[in-house]
């Protein structure tokens, strides 16, 4: 007699967690796929262009994304613009694109902020060249000047411990 209310619960809970799974890949894809009309997002040989947006009077996230956009130029050979929000009207500010194709936005996918291994994943499953050498900032002694620079950006302009020179 308990027997059926129990597997009547476990069928129920079953559809329950299959639906939140259903939806959170339907969003996922329609996040994935979402494109804007980016002004600049091709150059002039047809390649599509990397667009970092940051609001007028950049905050926290602006400034954090223009450092991912500093790791990626170091890392790939792709053209990169840095917009600020009144080149892009219509546009969400911070927000990053590549091509046309939304990576991060302000109120949209991860709120718009930048990583660099968001970006540099979309880079990749684009098949985007790296460049033949790594660029300075993968350097240890430039790493920990740029690491330091990034958290003080992460903590609102706070600055924390100076970098160990050894």
């Amino acid at each position: 007699m308990f027997q059926p209310a129990l597997s009547e619960s476990t069928s129920m809970m079953k559809s329950l967690v299959f639906g939140l799974i259903a939806t959170a890949f339907a969003f996922s894809a329609t996040a994935a796929n979402i494109s804007m009309a980016v002004p600049g997002a091709q150059n002039a040989a047809g390649q599509k262009v990397l667009t970092f947006i940051a609001k007028d009077l950049p905050g926290q996230r602006c400034n954090g994304n223009l450092q991912v956009a500093a790791e990626i130029a170091n890392t790939y050979r792709v053209p990169i613009q840095l917009l600020p929000a009144s080149l892009a009207p219509g546009m969400p500010a911070p927000a990053v694109f590549y091509g046309n194709q939304l990576i991060v936005a302000d109120g949209k996918d991860f709120d718009g902020v930048a990583s660099y291994q968001i970006v540099a994943d979309v880079l990749e499953m684009e098949g985007v060249p790296q460049q033949a050498k790594s660029g300075l900032l993968f350097q240890e002694v430039v790493r920990k000047d740029f690491d330091a620079l990034k958290a003080t950006i992460k903590n609102g302009g706070k600055q924390g411990q100076p970098p160990d020179r050894k």
